[in-house]
């Protein structure tokens, strides 16, 4: 009989024991001489919304506007670390509370990690600075073999001690003032969407504002701070942080298009911008807000990433359908690379992401899941609503579910169950996981 999208296609067999820091890019113009800034908070997958088509005459006036940089704040949360390092120093008292982190890892794959980078690209960028506060090698051997793939020069700025989200751009400071008072992006390393960049590009030139942020609507604002605007032009008036009445739905989404001037607001010490510089501009009415199209969501929390995923998936198959796998063992959004394995008689989907160099072996049921580079799952295994970590291995007959985190290089023993939890790298797991926690 077969199963439906999220069923268990797998035969059952009895189981003995069963109970976020900154990048920044560079935007030249066509002849290189200038150049200026572009904040983000790193974005983990970047997606083309579907506006109106673009004339030649828009495509260069959206090029010739200004040069920017590009910051990404990548800012390694516990979850990250899991996946990046050997070990947690300090790990999160509780799944719940172990936040994930860009959701660039959703696919892994490279080209969709960059996919943030190859949008900014578009839009003229060719220099990233990297503002980290953890292991600055990680991510710069990560996206080395990639600067002369995609035409751009990744450079890395890191914290000695933390800054919040506007001390790092004081840090930068030096990266990016050029003297040409062009304007920088900064975008948030703990959401996925689609980034409008062209156009957020010629509205912040047509307001004439210092600052513009991009909003995104929510059903329940009262669980986020808000931002209150004029509909009519975009101008922001207030931040109403978690509100118990009802003042709008439209929250911070995470991308700015910033003026150099802003760089004079923020001293070099720990600052917040949403809640410190923001405001003071708003104040002065010249920050502006933009309405993101699209898919928006906020993955800083595991169950919010697998979410992401899928977010993630569903949009790529409204543009680029092509890229996703097909077949008799594919059950819907899925999107496997192309030097990964997939064995005979498996059910893959939906909402499943395989990575570079797995093996997929005989009989084995994946939904909604990340499967991370060099992974091998083997015969009759089952993993659901969870994250496998680079070079795991998952045993014959075991079954991930219920948000399972494993880290790098962590071995899953045959017929082992785990039912949620975070494994620190460089772990065996030789028996089962009855209750969600982390394994040191």
């Amino acid at each position: 009989m077969a199963p439906d999208d999220g069923g268990d296609a797998r035969p059952r067999r009895p189981r003995p024991g069963m109970a976020a820091a900154p990048a920044a890019a560079r935007w030249r113009r066509g002849c290189g001489k200038r150049s200026s800034l572009c904040t983000l908070h790193f974005p983990p997958h970047p997606h083309h919304l579907r506006w109106p088509k673009k004339t030649a005459r828009d495509e260069e006036e959206n090029k010739s506007a200004s040069t920017r940089f590009v910051i990404f704040y990548l800012r390694l949360s516990e979850m990250k670390k899991v996946d990046l390092d050997r070990a947690l120093a300090s790990p999160p008292p509780s799944t719940e509370a172990a936040p994930t982190s860009k959701a660039g890892l959703v696919v892994e794959e490279g080209r969709e990690d960059l996919l943030l980078i190859e949008a900014l690209k578009e839009v003229g960028v060719t220099e990233v600075v990297l503002a980290i506060n953890y292991r600055p090698e990680v991510m710069l051997n990560f996206l080395k073999d990639f600067e002369d793939k995609l035409g751009i020069t990744i450079t890395c700025s890191q914290e000695t001690e933390p800054l919040g989200t506007a001390g790092p751009l004081a840090l930068a400071r030096d990266k990016l003032v050029d003297g040409s008072g062009d304007p920088f992006f900064v975008l948030n390393s703990d959401v996925i969407s689609e980034y409008p960049f062209a156009e957020l590009i010629k509205f912040h030139k047509n307001h004439g504002g210092e600052a513009t942020i991009m909003v995104t609507k929510v059903d329940e604002p009262s669980k986020y701070g808000v931002v209150v605007m004029e509909e009519a032009t975009g101008m922001v008036e207030k931040f109403v942080e978690k509100p118990k009445v009802f003042v709008g739905n439209k929250i911070n989404a995470g991308i700015y298009l910033l003026n150099p001037s802003v760089l004079d607001r923020i001293e070099l010490k720990p600052t917040s911008i949403e809640k410190e510089i923001f405001p003071r501009i708003a104040a002065d009415a010249k920050l502006f807000a933009m309405v993101l199209p699209g898919f928006w969501m906020d993955v800083g929390q595991p169950r919010d990433y697998i979410t992401g995923l899928h977010l993630y998936l569903d949009s790529l198959r409204k543009r680029s359908a092509d890229r996703l796998a097909t077949g008799t063992h594919i059950v819907g959004n899925v999107l496997v690379h192309e030097s990964a394995k997939i064995g005979e008689g498996c059910l893959i989907g939906p909402d499943v992401a395989i990575g570079p160099g797995c093996v997929v072996e005989d009989g084995v049921r994946l939904s909604r899941c990340t499967v991370m580079r060099g992974v091998r799952i083997k015969k009759h295994a089952c993993i659901s609503n969870s994250i496998i970590g680079w070079h795991s291995t998952v045993g014959q007959w075991a079954r991930i579910e219920n948000i399972t985190i494993l880290g790098e290089d962590v071995h899953v023993g045959d017929e082992v169950y785990t039912n949620g939890g975070v494994v620190l790298p460089h772990k065996e797991i030789k028996s089962s996981i009855l209750k969600p926690q982390i394994v040191m």
